[in-house]
């Protein structure tokens, strides 16, 4: 059975998820934490839960999906896992941290970097990697069939998606991939963004107003 925590972090609001199994094996999810106290909060619950991490995956390496990339190297030795378009974004942390005026400590380097369709077995918990740019050159959702769940990164939020304004973004290129990729997933399919509440696929098909048939009918 798959379990999931979720957190918000940072200034920016971002979602962190660790997903783990009934071995305790766990996964981490973009860990945005950016604080002394939201670290202590991340390895406070791996703690409590008796959690083995074994991954820290990425879904993109926007500067509120990385600030706890160190933290999560330093306590538990893993790199990060990432597509290897978004390595540029991942070394601009530091730039961009001083833009926002936020601290932050340069991200390890990736152990390896992964593909589309690739499977991540984390034991018995298989995530189908889905690479979606468009809101970023590199980014990624990760796909449980079995539990018909989806961490979506920025690419589709709750009635909304990812801007796509940032260096590397490209709208045409981001609808696409939704319709093609993302909306192809059966309708139960629960959606966990990094910002804001979970969706559905079913209700994004129906009632999202940034792509497909519901942006046609406005």
């Amino acid at each position: 059975m798959t379990h999931q925590k979720h957190f918000e972090f940072n200034a920016f609001a971002e979602n962190t998820y660790i997903i783990y199994n009934d071995a305790k094996e766990a996964a981490i999810i973009d860990p945005g934490c950016s604080t002394p106290e939201e670290c202590h909060k991340l390895a406070g619950f791996i703690r409590f839960e008796r959690l083995k991490p074994l991954l820290l995956l990425n879904t993109h390496c926007h500067i509120d999906h990385v600030l706890g990339n160190h933290f999560v190297y330093k306590e538990y030795g893993l790199a990060p896992l990432l597509h290897r378009n978004e390595l540029t974004v991942l070394h601009s942390l530091s730039t961009v941290a001083a833009f926002y005026g936020v601290e932050a400590t340069p991200s390890p380097e990736p152990l390896r970097f992964i593909e589309e369709h690739e499977k991540i077995q984390l034991g018995d918990i298989t995530l189908e990697v889905i690479y979606a740019p468009g809101h970023s050159p590199g980014g990624l959702c990760f796909y449980s069939a079995n539990d018909k769940k989806l961490w979506a990164g920025d690419v589709l939020f709750r009635e909304s998606i990812g801007r796509t304004d940032l260096p590397g973004g490209d709208y045409d290129t981001l609808e696409e991939n939704i319709l093609t990729k993302i909306f192809t997933l059966p309708a139960d399919v629960e959606v966990f963004s990094g910002h804001g509440i979970p969706t559905t696929i079913g209700h994004e098909k129906k009632f999202n107003p940034f792509v497909g048939e519901a942006r046609l009918s406005i």
